[in-house]
């Protein structure tokens, strides 16, 4: 099922497969829908999938404000509500919506029954840059300049296909053609893409800042995998974020930073482990 929900005054693209515990999956930045595509099918027979668009991504409308760490937690909630979803689910969160995960969880612990981090963005010591709303303003005008020289359709499938090929271990791009350019060939993702980059920091900052005044839920299965691919840094920061959320951590060979592409089998396998009851396994 494909539906647009609005939440917060925007239309998320919103799609909903199989039956069971809910997860919901949240890819990382510039990412679609359909880049879940081969976790799917593992997780159906057990769970029901959400799978969304962050505004100015795949097919969702525009964002009307700046992200922010609370604010990606508040959409993931109201986007369940919408749906009809009141109980607790599992949320997977790829590269920067590993922040987005984290802080729905901190922020609606009741409603948290797990967590998955794919190869998440990972932050130490991040702080709130100036000028917030320059920043802002910047990257919409940026924005703005290269869509009025054609540059999304000229340049947004191929920088896309680009991506998603140094990003996997193996392979290039899986998406179907229409499908990229009927998302990437327009000034909206483009525009999402630069709005969210710009305030990588801002949320990243803001998590941190979470983590001193909401714990996770006591016993919250917590599974961070991580695709070290040759980087020793990568690992051991990422075998910190897992030690500092007490969680699993999994090394995940064969795989890039798209490790939902690459070892989908690995992802849908974490997935399965988390959900309602399961909170001490």
């Amino acid at each position: 099922m494909s539906v647009f929900v609005r939440v917060g005054g925007v239309a998320h693209h919103v799609v909903v497969e199989g039956g069971g515990p809910v997860c919901v999956l949240s890819a990382g930045l510039g990412m679609s829908w359909f880049d879940w595509d081969p976790v799917v099918p593992l997780l159906t027979p057990h769970r029901t999938v959400v799978r969304f668009d962050r505004p100015g991504h795949g097919l969702s409308a525009p964002a009307a404000v700046p992200p922010s760490a609370t604010g990606e937690a508040h959409r993931i909630a109201g986007l369940l509500d919408a749906l009809g979803h009141p109980e607790p689910v599992t949320v997977v969160g790829h590269s920067i919506a590993g922040f987005h995960a984290e802080a729905f969880a901190r922020l609606h612990p009741d409603r948290a029954a797990g967590i998955v981090l794919v190869d998440s963005s990972v932050e130490e010591d991040a702080r709130t840059p100036a000028a917030p709303a320059l920043r802002t303003a910047a990257a919409r005008g940026l924005g703005t300049l290269l869509s009025a020289v054609g540059a999304p359709a000229a340049l947004g499938p191929a920088v896309r296909r680009a991506t998603v090929r140094l990003s996997r271990a193996t392979g290039g791009d899986p998406a179907p053609a229409e499908l990229v350019r009927r998302c990437y060939a327009t000034s909206r993702v483009m525009q999402g893409t630069l709005l969210e980059n710009t305030h990588y920091r801002t949320v990243a900052a803001e998590l941190l800042a979470l983590r001193e005044r909401h714990p996770l839920p006591p016993g919250l299965p917590v599974t961070v995998l991580a695709a070290p691919d040759g980087s020793a840094r990568w690992a051991r920061r990422q075998r910190a974020l897992a030690r500092r959320l007490d969680a699993r951590y999994e090394a995940v060979e064969l795989a890039g930073h798209l490790m939902m592409l690459d070892r989908p089998e690995s992802v849908a396998r974490a997935v399965l482990r988390h959900g309602p009851g399961q909170r001490d396994a």
